[in-house]
């Protein structure tokens, strides 16, 4: 083999690595949470629905291609994302794929059509009635999530906590939930409960990562900010 031909075939070899570290479907869940908020093999384990040695390995595998980065915090080993990087690429594969398989539309049309959840708002409307005062935005993610990045001017009740706190939510304002993007079905169950406790709720498909990727702001809280509601 000529040299030219090996020094091809080495970088194909190298940039391949990426591609097959994302080849299992639970891989991409991981590093889709990764992107929200740094975690442990434990608490991703749970959130992925897999047994924590099956979420070792695939964290290995993200680890072997330089996608996410381990850091020991005392008796657990906390993952995050390698970078902004990694999480445009994510978003434009996922991107990529809607527009490349029609299977992904229609399973998502029919389990939203379904979930009667087929006007989400977008996020330059959303944008133009924050900045209004029209609406009162909800994060619905865990708190470490919020805490992590959320969009500008959300409010945080986790949707564990949503029913038990009704009441800070004026009835008079409409309310546009997010979570953690188009696939996350918190928003829908939380608009669910909203509207049967006679709210006006929408859904917003857009995440933080989706918020980041078309270069919107995005904001940090405290643990202060957070317990403060």
């Amino acid at each position: 083999m000529k040299a030219p031909d090996r020094f091809k075939d080495s970088i194909y070899e190298q940039v391949a690595r990426i591609g097959k570290a994302l080849s299992a479907p639970k891989r991409l869940e991981l590093l889709d949470l990764l992107c929200e908020a740094p975690r442990t093999v434990e608490a991703l384990a749970r959130l992925a629905s897999l047994s924590t040695a099956n979420a070792s390995q695939h964290l290995r595998a993200l680890y072997q291609a330089r996608l996410v980065i381990a850091e020991k915090r005392g008796l657990f080993v906390e993952y995050r994302i390698a970078g902004d990087d990694v999480q445009r690429y994510l978003h434009l594969t996922q991107e990529l794929a809607e527009v490349r398989l029609a299977e992904i539309r229609e399973v998502t049309r029919a389990y939203l059509q379904q979930r009667g959840a087929l006007d989400p708002v977008s996020g330059e409307d959303l944008l133009q009635r924050v900045r209004d005062g029209e609406v009162i935005v909800l994060d619905v993610r865990p708190s470490d999530e919020y805490q992590a990045a959320h969009l500008p001017g959300a409010r945080s009740i986790p949707l564990p906590e949503l029913r038990k706190r009704l009441r800070e939510l004026p009835k008079s304002r409409e309310i546009v939930a997010y979570c953690r993007g188009r696939y996350c079905v918190m928003a829908l169950e939380a608009v669910e409960l909203l509207r049967k406790a006679g709210y006006r709720a929408h859904r917003m498909e857009y995440g933080v990562r989706d918020w980041r990727a078309r270069g919107w702001r995005v904001e940090k809280a405290s643990s202060h900010d957070i317990q403060r509601g």
